[in-house]
């Protein structure tokens, strides 16, 4: 499995806290191991963001990504109000 961060991930990375960043970090080592893992809480979402899948990264933060094939690109992250307007 490739993982790439789109732009807009990675411009929303960059003005995170550096707690955030470092519980997005180990989410990610967790997510490499096992995309399934119960802590991630892994689901595809509905709406306008019905092309995205959802990881937790703490209670509040979500990180979205999209998957072609066996590419994951982490499109957005951000609080869930911040996503989820």
């Amino acid at each position: 499995m490739e993982i790439r961060f789109s732009a807009k991930f990675q411009k929303q990375y960059s003005k995170t806290s550096a707690k955030i960043k470092k519980a997005f970090d180990k989410r990610l080592v967790l997510f490499r191991k096992d995309p399934a893992n119960p802590l991630l809480r892994d689901h595809r979402l509905s709406g306008t963001h019905r092309n995205y899948k959802s990881i937790n990264i703490t209670g509040d933060w979500r990180a979205l990504y999209s998957q072609e094939e066996d590419t994951i690109t982490f499109e957005m992250i951000g609080t869930h109000s911040q996503l989820y307007k």
